[in-house]
């Protein structure tokens, strides 16, 4: 569903944009005011609903995600003014230098870890909290399918040295394996995700469609602080892979080390790899870095809303999801959300409740 907002005010002027069909209702004078949504169904056809006039406590509440809900209101014309002009939005309702900025993500390394031996079924749960600031999660009971034929082991290996990484490690690990024929076998895996990133990024049209992905760059370990805390995340991973109470749950001979160049080799993300991989963590961290989904950020409380949630300089407008957050929790923020949901909507309903109530003793 694509959801526009309708700005309105005393003085109404229509803009149409052929391309997308929306139309925006402003005034240049005086203070904005959301009026509706145009949304479009499944079938692509467009539709308007306005908010009824005789209801001072009408609203709009904007929960399209933190990708959506800063893209929306740009592309609604409340947004940083020369971005807007670089793509055409028309016309410009507030400038709100802040929409789109402050973007997070949990940024995310993981180890696949092959086991001799039958693993039970674990999906991903908090398996450590240390000292730091990263959680140590770990799943089990992956069932991995590799069809590794001679030729097949000779490309990767090829590839592995058209990019310079040695491949001595991963060779002696497939023989590990003994990898000739089609296997199956089970697998674990862990992960290290730095808890509050402090780095930040920004979100940006690409173009006026809301059907297209606007452009997010979270600016994975940008940060010395998020960088050594997925040093310290990984060196713990190491250390419990070559620890003797999980010896029987990897095949002899695999270190942690070794899994972790395994990973160096697989097209997990679209960085390149550089050779201080191998044994520098920190250059390992942003080569092998993973996004977790925990996206939050782009309409942050105090920056684009306030501590009600109503997007700064605007009437009846409201922006309630992760985007508004400053930071995620460190396990997956889906709980989060719905309660900041719940919250929400019962405040909002006991303020039409006193609003009503007050109406009545007049």
């Amino acid at each position: 569903m694509v959801i526009i907002f309708v700005l309105s005010s005393f003085v109404h002027h229509t803009h149409y944009f052929p391309s997308d069909k929306i139309f925006v209702f402003f005034t240049g004078t005086m203070r904005p005011k959301a009026n509706g949504v145009i949304f479009q169904d499944a079938n692509g056809v467009f539709h308007t609903a306005k908010l009824a006039a005789h209801n001072a406590q009408n609203e709009v509440l904007l929960s399209a995600g933190a990708i959506a809900s800063p893209q929306l209101l740009l592309l609604s014309g409340v947004g940083p003014v020369a971005h807007l002009a670089d793509h055409g939005v028309d016309p410009v309702i507030l400038d709100h230098p802040m929409v789109g900025q402050g973007m997070g993500d949990n940024p995310m390394n993981a180890v696949v870890i092959p086991s001799p031996e039958p693993v039970e079924v674990s999906l991903v749960q908090v398996a450590g909290i240390p000292h730091f600031g990263s959680y140590i999660e770990g799943l089990s009971g992956l069932s991995l399918s590799v069809s590794l034929t001679h030729s097949f082991f000779d490309g990767l290996i090829n590839l592995l040295n058209e990019i310079k990484l040695p491949t001595k490690t991963l060779s002696n690990f497939f023989k590990l394996l003994d990898l000739r024929f089609n296997i199956t076998t089970q697998a674990g895996g862990m992960i290290q995700k730095v808890y509050g990133p402090i780095s930040r990024g920004h979100l940006e049209l690409q173009n006026k469609n809301p059907d297209d992905n606007p452009s997010v760059t979270f600016n994975y370990y940008q940060e010395p602080e998020d960088l050594n805390n997925c040093v310290e995340g990984l060196s713990t991973i190491i250390k419990v892979i070559n620890s003797q109470n999980y010896s029987k749950y990897n095949f002899p001979g695999v270190t942690g080390r070794g899994l972790l160049d395994l990973i160096l080799a697989l097209p997990i993300n679209l960085r390149p790899r550089h050779i201080n991989s191998l044994f520098d963590l920190k250059q390992y961290c942003k080569d092998t870095v993973m996004t977790i989904y925990h996206y939050h950020g782009g309409c942050q409380v105090g920056k684009v809303v306030d501590s009600d949630y109503k997007v700064l300089g605007i009437d009846a407008l409201r922006v309630v999801d992760a985007s508004t957050f400053i930071k995620t929790p460190g396990t997956n923020p889906q709980a989060t959300i719905m309660m900041l949901g719940r919250y929400m909507g019962q405040k909002i309903l006991r303020e039409r409740a006193d609003f009503l109530e007050t109406k009545e003793e007049l």
